[in-house]
């Protein structure tokens, strides 16, 4: 008989992990304030007062509340007067909007290769990515651990690049004691409804620098004069992304539980990682103690198919699936996206960059063979779903054979 979930056996675990997102009543009581007060857009009190709160947490000096995550990319590079012949340089492992962002503004992403042991673009090799057409860097936090800032603002310093943290996973994640989106030019967060501090949709800019602040919100406000009130005087060309009173009135709630929901993480993190290291199939990503707090929007782990019988990662997470324990194999590498390879690209950066020709082998191996990821609520859970996490795996090690 079957022992594993897969092949009709029991699965190790039959309840579900914590719901997301979570909230009570005070979200309920946040919106009917708005709703009373009969202002639900356009830079209210509540978007004010959040975005006030939100640059304080992470250490910032403005921060600047908009639409989206993705915008926040697009204004960033905007203000900073970055477009057509430039270049950007960006991880290959990292969501589809990094991207973008840069491509909009006529700009060409130039990859660099992650480190294979924390998925974080590797910013010893930064420099030699370095052109007479590079003019910002953009690592990103992946999961929420901390991209080496250190290294990285080494680099940028050396050919006055600009760097813009993509913390769309990391809110109140720490290089050194120092939180990122406040150690570059600027940050960019993402209020997806998966995130750790999530409206459904939203995002928010981070900067220290008053210029840099001041053309961020008037590019978010239909190009309106930071200091200039007229309401139908436009002196520069922006775009209407600004964040509603609704999702302002959400995520100042969603704040009061932050920093007890990412020590939670953290606890769960490092007891499931310490299981981990004693499981010959697996491995968890480098422990580094410059990475001073990480809020894990995402639990990420290697699988090592060489030590389970050449079992295949897509069946292992099957596998893994059955047995209760819900997982993914992540990101995509970005160069084989098709909008790599379409006329728009060409057309909008004028770039001649061959995409095609590009292979950088620990982002291969992370999105096609080793990479597995457990979403951030699933580390809210208790002491107990972490063992089961690594039971499912053990289980599945052991019996490996059914599977083959």
């Amino acid at each position: 008989m079957a022992k594993l979930a897969y092949k009709g056996g029991s699965p190790v675990k039959t309840e579900k992990f914590p719901h997301w997102p979570q909230y009570d009543e005070k979200e309920l009581k946040a919106l009917e304030r708005v709703l009373k007060s009969g202002v639900w857009g356009t830079l209210g009190g509540e978007v004010k007062s959040f975005a006030k709160r939100f640059a304080r947490y992470q250490q910032a000096n403005y921060a600047v509340a908009v639409t989206n995550g993705t915008v926040t990319m697009e204004i960033i590079l905007r203000a900073l007067g970055i477009g057509n012949g430039d270049e950007v340089i960006i991880p290959p492992y990292t969501f589809n909007a990094t991207a973008s962002a840069v491509i909009v503004q006529g700009a060409a992403p130039v990859l660099v290769d992650i480190e294979g042991d924390t998925y974080n673009i590797d910013a010893k090799k930064i420099e030699k990515a370095v052109t007479s057409r590079t003019r910002a860097i953009i690592p990103v936090h992946v999961g929420g651990r901390s991209a080496d800032m250190e290294k990285i603002m080494e680099v940028a310093k050396k050919f006055n690049l600009y760097v813009i943290e993509d913390c769309a996973h990391a809110h109140g994640s720490e290089w050194k004691g120092k939180r990122v989106g406040a150690i570059g030019d600027a940050g960019s967060f993402s209020f997806q409804a998966s995130k750790n501090l999530t409206s459904g949709e939203g995002g928010i800019i981070t900067v220290n620098d008053t210029a840099l602040y001041e053309k961020c919100w008037s590019i978010h406000h239909c190009g309106r004069d930071f200091h200039d009130k007229a309401w139908y005087r436009h002196p520069y060309i922006g775009t209407n992304a600004r964040m509603t009173e609704w999702q302002a009135a959400i995520l100042d709630v969603q704040m009061d539980r932050l920093d007890e929901q990412i020590e939670k993480r953290m606890e769960n993190a490092g007891y499931l990682n310490s299981m981990l290291g004693e499981i010959a199939c697996v491995e968890p990503l480098r422990y580094d103690d410059s990475i001073t707090r990480n809020s894990y929007h995402l639990f990420i782990f290697k699988f090592m198919s060489e030590k389970c019988k050449d079992l295949s990662r897509e069946v292992f997470i099957d596998a893994l699936n059955a047995e209760g324990i819900p997982c993914s194999s992540g990101y995509v590498c970005l160069y084989k996206q098709p909008l790599f390879y379409g006329a728009d690209i060409k057309r909008i950066t004028g770039s001649n960059i061959n995409y095609g020709d590009i292979y950088l082998e620990n982002a291969e191996k992370a999105s096609t063979k080793e990479g597995i990821w457990l979403s951030q609520n699933i580390l809210l859970g208790e002491k107990s779903d972490m063992d089961m996490i690594a039971d499912a795996i053990v289980k599945i090690y052991k019996n490996a054979d059914e599977l083959l």
